[in-house]
């Protein structure tokens, strides 16, 4: 049996100990182990290569920014920045056509450039948002899956914990990575706020519980707030973002150091806010803990799977197989998608990166595909992922958030399709259009 046969079969032993319910890291570690030590015959290499990418796997300064940014987010859900968002939003678009559902998207868009988490998202804005739209008259399935749905723009705005697991994968600056998500995370955003207007005005039965009587409720009854309540509670926010990517995109941090400085502002806002205690401050910390050490852990066992695919020669095999298929630029690109697609049915986000990014990346790169698009479009694909059953990560937070047996997690999914169909659009165009993902940089 030649090195490519045990690659290949490797992978699909990979994706069946996955699916039986292994731990992806073990799954990856395990793998790549049994694939050095059948491909080489020497299980002495194969403990050697685990030592050394145990180490060198996650030893650079830049890993830093894993636990700064988790530690960020952490702190910036504690101080209730993601309600004082929804409520400034909720009074700025009060007059606005599905006014409710465009301050959650523009709430979520917000809160997805301080945190960069999309589950952290889908669960701050059901206990804030899905309650507020459901009083004001909107479908709960509707009002679920519009938190759902917009939850997914935190892989995509910067920082986000996706881009930076892409960039290690790929080798490619995590910085403008994030530079690279820019435009892509505000197409998005506006593209499900138009969905929202246009469902509302052609689709009011989709929305809203009573469409008839929902002219009179739109302006009734909503949170009221002064120009100085509004100020007061968006400046911490505003300070935040602009304080890290500001920092981030002129060049005068590091991704690093923009995590740290992030960090420290958002102790300092959680502080200031008096919504740290002793108590919530170590669950904090224990959680950044419990994140970071998951994710470094990731990151090893798939620099240790990638070595075993090179050693197997799969990528250069891959890559000319597909250059001899004829598949091309176009046809490589729109098989990768669909791949990413389906594994996003049954897969985390994470396990979807770890797994394809080390076999496609270089095939890309080959094909003449720069590697900051093609990042884009695989988070693109993936964040789809998050929206589609079965698994659909993040409408399962939401319903186990909401816990309301009155709203199935079915209609929720349901609910989640026209976010769905919007970023399908999106991820076309961005796939036409490189200089979307690039104009930045």
């Amino acid at each position: 049996m030649t090195s490519l046969e045990i690659g290949m079969m490797l992978i699909g032993l990979l994706v069946g100990l996955v699916l039986f319910g292994m731990h992806i890291a073990y799954a990856l570690l395990g793998v790549a182990f049994l694939g050095i030590w059948l491909i080489r015959g020497n299980i002495d290499l194969s403990l050697r290569m685990l030592e050394l990418t145990a180490y060198s796997g996650i030893s650079d300064y830049l890993f830093a920014t894993i636990p700064l940014f988790v530690l960020m987010g952490l702190l910036v859900s504690v101080s209730n920045v993601g309600r004082d968002t929804f409520e400034v939003a909720e009074v700025l678009l009060r007059r606005v056509l599905c006014g409710l559902g465009v301050a959650t998207v523009a709430a979520n868009t917000v809160f997805a450039a301080v945190t960069g988490v999309s589950i952290a998202s889908a669960a701050v804005f059901t206990r804030v948002a899905v309650p507020e739209m459901t009083r004001h008259g909107y479908k709960a399935s509707f009002s679920a899956g519009t938190v759902a749905g917009s939850s997914v723009l935190g892989m995509l705005i910067p920082p986000s914990l996706l881009l930076i697991v892409y960039g290690i994968l790929a080798e490619v600056s995590i910085g403008s990575m994030f530079i690279a998500g820019i435009v892509p995370g505000i197409m998005l955003a506006l593209g499900f706020v138009a969905l929202l207007m246009t469902l509302a005005a052609f689709a009011p039965g989709f929305v809203y519980s009573d469409p008839k009587s929902m002219g009179e409720r739109r302006t009734a009854d909503m949170v009221q707030l002064s120009t100085a309540e509004i100020g007061l509670k968006l400046i911490p926010i505003v300070l935040l973002v602009m304080l890290v990517l500001g920092g981030l995109y002129t060049g005068y941090f590091t991704p690093t150091e923009a995590g740290g400085v992030g960090a420290f502002g958002a102790l300092v806002i959680a502080v200031a806010r008096r919504s740290l205690d002793r108590r919530k401050l170590w669950q904090v910390m224990k959680q950044t803990g419990t994140v970071s050490v998951s994710i470094l852990l990731l990151l090893v066992a798939a620099s240790f799977y990638s070595r075993m695919l090179s050693i197997a020669g799969l990528p250069n095999a891959i890559e000319t197989l597909v250059v001899e298929s004829g598949f091309g630029h176009w046809g490589f690109i729109l098989l990768y998608v669909l791949i990413v697609l389906l594994m996003g049915m049954i897969l985390d986000s994470t396990s979807i990166l770890l797994i394809i990014v080390p076999i496609a990346a270089p095939i890309a790169q080959s094909l003449g595909f720069d590697l900051f698009h093609f990042g884009i479009i695989t988070v693109i694909a993936v964040e789809i992922g998050l929206l589609t059953p079965p698994f659909g990560i993040s409408v399962f937070t939401v319903h186990n958030t909401l816990n309301d047996p009155a709203t199935s997690v079915e209609s929720i999914f349901l609910a989640t399709l026209p976010f769905i169909l919007v970023m399908l659009v999106v991820l076309a165009v961005v796939i036409a259009v490189p200089s979307i993902a690039t104009v930045f940089l």
